[in-house]
């Protein structure tokens, strides 16, 4: 079972480990060791003071691997998943194994739909985004001093405001089909 206090026995013995890997185990006379005048050492002590730790309540459903039976006692809840980078990272954990190269392309999939779902909500909020001010563009004109790539000063723009311009020629283009039809 996991999560328990017991350290999970070795696969090896100690003896099969030394003949197999050169210099495992170089640490385990005491005389070569620095710690050992502090060190009270005592198998049978772990530091738990659980038996199984006690689990953190799940309020929303949360991502959890399929390698695993159940979620771990402890997990983070700041940033539940939401929207369609939620659906995608739900799919990702349900579908593939975390050793599995699509589980984590999946992952950057929504990691990628979860900023464009961002900046859109910023579009409909009170105080949308300022791309110019927010990605710090204006820090790096020649009144506040240079960077050492200097060969990137004019790819910056570009990066930046590539995405604004595409997404408003893609609204205009939208509206525009959208009142022709109306008129026609």
């Amino acid at each position: 079972m996991a999560y328990t206090p017991d350290k999970p026995k070795l696969a090896e013995t100690s003896e099969q480990l030394r003949a197999r890997i050169p210099g495992w185990g170089a640490d385990l006379d005491p005389k070569d060791r620095p710690s050992v005048p502090r060190e009270v050492f005592d198998p049978s002590f772990s530091g738990a003071h659980w038996e199984f730790p006690e689990r953190q309540p799940e309020n929303t459903p949360r991502e959890r691997s399929i390698e695993h039976a159940f979620l771990t006692p402890v997990f983070g809840t700041s940033c539940p998943p939401k929207g369609l980078s939620g659906v995608i990272r739900r799919y990702s954990y349900a579908k593939y194994s975390e050793g599995r190269a699509a589980h984590w392309l999946l992952l950057l999939a929504a990691d990628r739909v979860d900023t464009v779902e961002g900046t859109l909500r910023s579009f409909v909020s009170r105080r949308p985004d300022n791309p110019v001010t927010e990605t710090g563009i204006l820090a790096e004109g020649p009144r506040h001093g240079r960077r050492a790539d200097r060969g990137h000063h004019l790819l910056d723009p570009i990066i930046v405001a590539a995405p604004w311009v595409l997404g408003a020629a893609l609204g205009v283009a939208v509206v525009r089909r959208v009142a022709g039809r109306s008129r026609g």
